[in-house]
């Protein structure tokens, strides 16, 4: 009842001037205006015309906050991290390996409009969508109430895109300096079809497998991409990395960065476009939006300081490279967790992923005598692995009530929340990611090695692949 007194209160502002005006007001003559008032609006007419007004102001305010967060999420890929694995080769290879990042923002754009939004968010069966969109056929200005209510379509579309280009650019990071370029895009174009689409539909998709928002038959949390970003590039990148072999002369000979300073700022640009990676996915410019954001930033500064400490008491010293590694890593763990956690939370998160993904980075893999080049599994499938599964133990329904048994009252959502069987669950989804991950990679990669070739000769991997692959260099010094 109160709300509609002050709708009719508003409403009667609105309407009160032209009521009042006369034509011998506005004067006589040749310019003389006479002001005829409308037909008068029922209270009912009027309410609704008030409604449809709010609707649309928060529409375009939902759709304003999605389109800036589809740009930050491309910020990631472009420069954010062609500059930070830009950095952390070898200056014959830093083209080359910047060229790998931008490919992806060309080709799987392009595979994206004709079939892949369609596989990843069409509708289909529990673990891959159907053809309905090809060609964004049905994706236009109206919205998806599957997905989103109160933005078209198409930014939805256009926004999963930007998250569907950075997963893939995530893996060159573990087959750096040491893999043919046409060897690279196929083998790409393969792993968006078979690891990608079915892991993003099985998670987000309507009819999915995992989905926790519409229903899945084991609800896995993932707000951002742990699973579907993080845990997938990252034990790919690891089958890549092994799958290869090392690079000449590693791990022997040294091979540090040719550029921190490259790093540094890609990895800078990377923390501020994560805000649109995982704020952007409450898909509504509200409150879990704010949450989220808390959320990410809370939990990157502590992981950066818990690698950093994890370092300075192993080493003597905190390096820049390791700080802004350990910030990475935060990133990627809170990413599952980030719409689902409270601040401090979200702290213990960031701080036990740093820790754990520098151990991950200078004692295991050292061990193991691996070349993950850059460290993407160590970074991406570990820390994808620890936020998907800390997201299980630290969800509450006070921060977003996913969910609600059939009378709509709001359930438990992670085990400190009463809801222990979610933990099963979490573990589910990041065994799934792994083994889609190790076999679709496995298969792709005897593929393309059986059709192209994966690694680059010994001649052209000692010239550096900026000029065997690209014919240029990053670097002219005699210009």
């Amino acid at each position: 009842m109160t709300k509609n007194l002050l709708l009719l209160f508003m409403a009667s502002i609105l309407w009160i001037s032209p009521h009042t005006v006369s034509a011998s007001t506005l004067g006589t003559g040749r310019f003389a205006t006479i002001l005829i008032a409308p037909a008068v609006q029922t209270d009912t007419e009027r309410i609704a015309a008030l409604e449809q007004q709010v609707a649309e102001a928060k529409g375009s305010a939902d759709n304003s906050w999605m389109l800036t967060s589809s740009a930050l999420v491309l910020l990631m890929t472009g420069p954010g991290l062609a500059l930070f694995y830009g950095g952390l080769v070898r200056k014959k290879n830093v083209l080359a390996t910047m060229m790998q990042s931008f490919a992806m923002m060309v080709l799987v754009t392009i595979m994206w409009g004709i079939f892949g939004y369609s596989l990843a968010f069409g509708p289909g069966n529990s673990f891959i969508g159907g053809f309905k969109h090809l060609f964004l056929r049905g994706v236009g200005g109206d919205p998806n109430p599957d997905y989103a209510a109160t933005i078209p379509h198409q930014t939805f579309m256009i926004y999963q895109l930007m998250f569907a280009i950075i997963t893939p650019a995530l893996i060159t990071g573990a087959f750096a300096e040491r893999m043919k370029f046409k060897a690279m895009m196929l083998f790409m174009a393969l792993w968006s079809v078979v690891v990608y689409s079915p892991m993003a539909h099985m998670v987000w998709g309507t009819g999915g497998l995992l989905n926790a928002s519409l229903g899945g038959r084991f609800p896995t949390l993932d707000f951002a991409g742990g699973t579907v970003v993080h845990v997938t590039s990252g034990v790919s990148a690891l089958v890549c990395a092994l799958y290869l072999g090392n690079r000449i002369g590693y791990p022997r000979e040294s091979v540090p960065p040719h550029s921190v300073v490259l790093s540094f700022i890609g990895a800078c640009l990377l923390w501020v476009g994560w805000f649109g990676f995982n704020a952007g996915s409450a898909l509504s410019a509200g409150s879990l939006a704010t949450s989220a954001f808390v959320a990410t930033h809370f939990a990157t500064a502590t992981a950066a300081a818990g690698w950093s400490l994890a370092e300075w008491k192993r080493s003597g010293k905190p390096s820049v490279l390791g700080a802004i590694s350990g910030a990475v890593a935060g990133l990627v763990a809170i990413t599952p967790a980030s719409g689902f956690v409270r601040p401090m939370p979200a702290m213990v998160i960031g701080f036990v992923a740093g820790v754990l993904c520098y151990l991950m980075v200078a004692k295991v893999k050292a061990r193991l005598g691996y070349d993950d080049s850059l460290d993407a599994f160590g970074v991406h499938g570990i820390g994808g692995t620890i936020g998907a599964i800390l997201t299980g133990v630290f969800a509450v329904s006070a921060v977003n009530p996913i969910f609600k048994n059939s009378d709509g009252k709001v359930l438990a959502s992670g085990l400190i929340d009463g809801n222990a069987h979610q933990l099963l669950n979490q573990l589910l989804g990041v065994s799934i990611a792994w083994v889609l991950a190790i076999v679709g990679t496995l298969a792709i990669l005897f593929v393309v090695d059986k059709l192209v070739g994966l690694r680059v000769s010994a001649e052209q991997e000692n010239e550096g692949l900026d000029l065997s692959q690209h014919g240029e260099e990053g670097y002219n010094w005699e210009a």
